[in-house]
């Protein structure tokens, strides 16, 4: 098990310093290895052409606690700047759900363990990836490094409002599973992100990553792996909610940890090209970027911007949030 392991998140540390018109009715495919047999309930369509309904669905249920009410709606996916990934765009219409504010935090995890006992894949297969000036700026699997102490024993623990990270696909969707809820599919990921109005704009909030107020996001500031200026404030993770509100409320939309989604990374011309062969990766899908981002390597950080890696992997700069159907 460990030798394939290794061999997977090496091949993912490399691939992501690389990558740093449909069906009426979306869910008529039944191949379970097309990406639409892992749509959830609330993507109503996807295709090339605008849904002929246009107007928002407006969510006036009360949001759980620590959750934000998002709207349904059209949202066009993906961007003709990005990388090849990104494209093409599509439509999809999407109903009305609720999102965790921000990341799941180290404490709401802890809590979490201590009510289940659920031990981690970090903490059973005894390692985690770290990058570092500690490791000589390479990727490595670092002995004793997992949810408590992301960068090993020999660093401080992690701080309890910072999002917990070093936790795998499988161990986000064990925390959601316990908390009554479900990890977001990356439709519904970036319509929150757009605001749930299809807003147009690079980041949640607009299209400069600062502004006279300081930035807005925790990113690299500097050239990835070489230096990092720290201009923001942190080198690793920041507390949640440190940068401030997306227009609907969220925070750390981009930036300080790529977070974990529902389904397998694929191909978007699967979704709206009848009998397209294939286009399902073996890793899950990321969204949002992160405290290693940088735009020479990886602006991840974008709206539009995605990431993958295997269900077991677990890094230092993976963590998730939760999504709540309504019922």
């Amino acid at each position: 098990m460990a030798p394939i392991r290794i061999s997977l998140i090496s091949l993912f540390f490399t691939l992501i310093l690389l990558a740093c018109g449909g069906s009426e009715e979306t869910k008529s495919s039944t191949d379970i290895n097309s990406p639409r047999a892992e749509l959830p309930v609330t993507i109503l369509y996807t295709g090339t052409a605008e849904p002929e309904e246009k107007e928002m669905i407006i969510n006036d249920k009360e949001a759980p606690e620590g959750m934000i009410a998002i709207n349904g709606g059209n949202v066009r996916i993906g961007s003709e700047e990005g990388f090849d990934h990104e494209r093409p765009l599509f439509w999809a219409r999407v109903k009305p759900y609720f999102l965790d504010k921000s990341p799941v935090t180290v404490a709401q995890f802890r809590e979490f363990v201590e009510a289940t006992g659920y031990k981690t894949e970090a903490e059973e297969f005894g390692n985690a990836g770290v990058i570092h000036e500690s490791t000589g700026k390479n990727w490595i699997l670092k002995d004793g490094a997992n949810w408590r102490y992301p960068m090993g024993p020999d660093f401080p623990a992690a701080n309890d409002d910072h999002p917990v990270t070093q936790v795998s696909w499988r161990d986000a969707m064990a925390y959601a599973q316990w908390a009554g809820k479900r990890l977001p599919h990356e439709i519904e990921w970036e319509h929150a992100a757009r605001n749930a109005e299809n807003s147009r704009s690079i980041y949640p909030w607009g299209d400069s990553l600062s502004t006279s107020l300081g930035f807005k996001a925790n990113v690299w500031n500097g050239i990835f792996p070489e230096f990092n200026r720290v201009e923001d404030g942190f080198s690793e993770t920041s507390p949640v909610g440190q940068y401030g509100e997306t227009p609907i409320g969220l925070t750390d939309m981009s930036g300080n940890v790529w977070e974990w989604c529902l389904n397998y990374k694929f191909d978007y011309r699967a979704l709206i090209i009848d009998d397209f062969p294939g286009g399902m990766d073996q890793e899950k899908a990321q969204r949002g970027g992160s405290f290693l981002c940088e735009p020479t390597w990886c602006h991840g950080y974008r709206v539009s911007g995605r990431s993958s890696s295997t269900p077991e992997t677990s890094l230092f700069h993976i963590g998730f949030r939760c999504l709540k159907e309504i019922d």
